[in-house]
């Protein structure tokens, strides 16, 4: 991404690797849990469906909150593709993670809120290659309760271990080879989704 479009990004858009029907999140796991779901396409039975689960549809931001694959129980990275039907739902039935003064008429009423939605929402800086902090966000998408189990049940179209791509790009920015680096990932474009379905949600 250019110097100008960097400066002329919203500062509330969905970016992420998607098709006609799909859009591709990333997560984390211990390698227990991330190459089995890779296996078999589905997660295994102890993956845990009462705790909520965060996916990230920004590659780098996944990077940066799992340290390339380098930090404790994070050290397998999946690209899990999901339908947008399933997507745009939990973005409907999502709350925002803190409390807005715009959005909201008081704490309590965003504490309502947050306590019937299966879904939350949190805009963090996006990152660079090297994890420097853009002045742009990033959507993360927390899932619980009934949007967890659409998720694990209904959503997921496909789960691939991108490890070692996670790797490998990582070995290049070390080397400081990152238009290299950058060649290597994955397509991410501005997500096509109505504004109703994210004014609730951008702070």
């Amino acid at each position: 991404m250019s110097a100008q479009t960097v400066e002329t990004e919203p500062k509330f858009r969905i970016r992420a690797r998607h098709t006609d029907t799909t859009v591709t999140v990333y997560q984390a796991y211990h390698p227990g849990i991330g190459r089995a779901a890779a296996r078999t396409g589905r997660f295994p039975a102890d993956w845990k469906r009462d705790r909520m689960t965060w996916v990230k549809p920004s590659f780098l931001w996944m990077m940066y909150r799992c340290g390339w694959g380098t930090k404790d129980n994070q050290e397998t990275v999946l690209a899990v593709e999901i339908t947008r039907e399933g997507f745009e739902w939990a973005l409907r039935h999502a709350c925002l993670s803190h409390y807005a003064p715009a959005l909201h008429p008081d704490r309590a009423a965003w504490k309502r809120e947050l306590a019937r939605s299966p879904a939350r929402v949190q805009w963090d800086p996006e990152r660079d290659l090297r994890h420097n902090p853009l002045p742009y966000r990033s959507l993360q998408l927390g899932l619980a309760g009934e949007a967890a189990a659409r998720y694990a049940d209904e959503w997921i179209v496909g789960i691939e271990d991108v490890t070692p791509l996670a790797g490998e790009i990582h070995a290049l920015v070390r080397a400081g080879e990152t238009e290299r680096a950058s060649a290597l990932l994955p397509g991410e474009r501005p997500y096509p989704v109505a504004d109703e379905v994210l004014a609730h949600l951008r702070a």
